[in-house]
């Protein structure tokens, strides 16, 4: 669905609140019961009960219902011995990085369920209360993950000579993969859409007018508008938290009344007419027509037409490729580079296929090294990913192979490098778990546990 900011699942299932709870009847007649001891502390079925109910209300999959709960008791006792160090290194929890994942932890669960009632008939506590017991379960994790980043920080850096050495004693099996690697250059126009964005809007101001007239908004949703998703229910989105959307989506939105409609809205993905459905403290259920700007066939042909002489003339040698890019390329990022390609996140000029645009990588399937592609749409990197025309040359390709100490270093540095840090957390582990006393309960006595050192032999 467009408008949508943040993933309506919240952050991957965290152990709950560490609290002395008296015995009582849990779900079907089964009496809550302490399943774990661990230094100080007890882990209560309810805990683990706990734990999948969140899993379930953010969409997560059950296959096997008994390991799924032996994993959870088991990353339960492995945080239990991260906090107590934590605590006994005196970290201090990040509230502000607490009250952001509470709240977007809030807003996915809201979504998630339908709303305030839903979400505390479903957990059996009111939303206050469920805050709470969130908040210090974050704020434990904070604690956790520093500890774990400060244990990881005394892991020694691989030296070049430790890496090689690594790699000649690994089971090349276990390595990485690296697929198909592609370097390009591209030289890239943006249609002009001045005279969409005024047809665009020339169309809502006609919307809004039917529907002042009488006709009905959601049949204007159904017929019109580019969110195909909430289309075909006339345009509603749905009960959700205003974090939920674009600002300026859910600043128009908040400030309507029940049935208004909004004056004409431009968020990234385009320009809205909203009509508000319901309001409930931070939530809002709403309809919207979403229209966005598309060009002119009378554009695309101008860009085709240009790009078109720009390859003739690379093609007769009248100009280089770098050349013309820093001379007729509109993308600010590649241009003064002669067109080269770069990956924002890592730096590399090497993609592989998930990396690319479809409409890229289907252009260049197809090529060999050196070719020049006919013009073709595409999209860029900006935004919500604004049309584009382009031409792409094909520099170089790298098969898919086994990741080589000579060709992919980094990557094999990086690969050993992380397996001592997981050596190290597993070390902190093990021998916290000598030192620490530890009782199973008979009902979890039987999990095949990742490590053996959470059943110790009564003596």
């Amino acid at each position: 669905m467009f408008l949508r900011r943040i993933t309506a699942a919240v952050a991957a299932v965290l152990f709950l609140s560490l609290s002395s709870v008296q015995a009582q009847v849990y779900k079907n007649g089964l009496i809550d019961k302490t399943v774990a001891l661990i230094g100080n502390e007890s882990i209560l079925l309810s805990q683990i009960e706990e734990q999948v109910q969140l899993l379930m209300a953010n969409g997560g999959a059950i296959q096997d219902e008994k390991k799924m709960r032996c994993d959870i008791l088991e990353q339960t006792l492995q945080q239990k011995l991260f906090l107590n160090q934590a605590k006994l290194d005196s970290l201090q929890i990040s509230a502000d990085m607490v009250e952001v994942q509470l709240q977007e932890r809030v807003d996915g669960v809201l979504y998630r369920l339908g709303g305030q009632e839903q979400v505390e008939a479903y957990f059996k506590k009111p939303l206050f209360r469920l805050k709470e017991d969130w908040r210090k379960i974050l704020g434990e994790q904070s604690l956790i993950q520093q500890e774990q980043r400060d244990i990881i920080s005394k892991v020694p850096n691989l030296t070049p000579s430790e890496v090689r050495r690594f790699y000649k004693k690994v089971d090349k099996d276990s390595l990485p993969i690296i697929s198909t690697q592609y370097r390009l250059r591209h030289i890239v126009l943006y249609p002009s859409k001045e005279d969409a964005i005024m047809e665009v809007k020339e169309k809502l101001l006609e919307f809004r007018q039917r529907v002042l007239n009488g006709e009905r908004f959601s049949s204007l949703a159904a017929l019109y508008s580019d969110d195909k998703e909430s289309a075909m229910r006339g345009g509603e989105l749905g009960m959700a938290p205003k974090a939920m959307f674009w600002p300026a989506f859910s600043d128009a939105a908040v400030s309507l009344k029940e049935g208004q409609i909004s004056q004409i809205v431009e968020t990234p993905d385009g320009f809205h007419l909203i009509q508000m459905i319901e309001k409930n403290g931070d939530m809002f259920n709403a309809r919207h027509i979403l229209l966005k700007p598309k060009y002119t066939d009378a554009e695309r042909e101008r860009c085709f037409t240009r790009l078109d002489s720009i390859r003739t003339a690379i093609l007769s040698d009248s100009i280089t490729f770098e050349r013309a890019a820093r001379m007729f390329s509109e993308d600010p990022k590649s241009y003064l580079n002669g067109g080269q390609m770069v990956d924002e996140n890592t730096g590399s000029t090497f993609f592989e296929k998930d990396m690319l645009k479809p409409s890229d990588y289907a252009v260049l399937k197809d090529m060999n090294i050196g070719d020049l592609s006919a013009p073709f749409e595409s999209q860029d990197n900006e935004g919500r990913g604004q049309t584009i025309f382009k031409i792409i040359r094909l520099e170089e390709i790298i098969p898919s192979h086994t990741a080589d100490v000579d060709r992919d270093f980094v990557v094999i540095q990086n690969f050993a490098q992380n397996l001592k840090q997981q050596e190290a957390l597993k070390k902190f582990v093990e021998e916290k778990q000598k030192t620490t006393f530890i009782r199973i309960d008979e009902m979890f006595r039987d999990c095949q546990f990742e490590s053996k050192g959470w059943i110790k032999e009564a003596k």
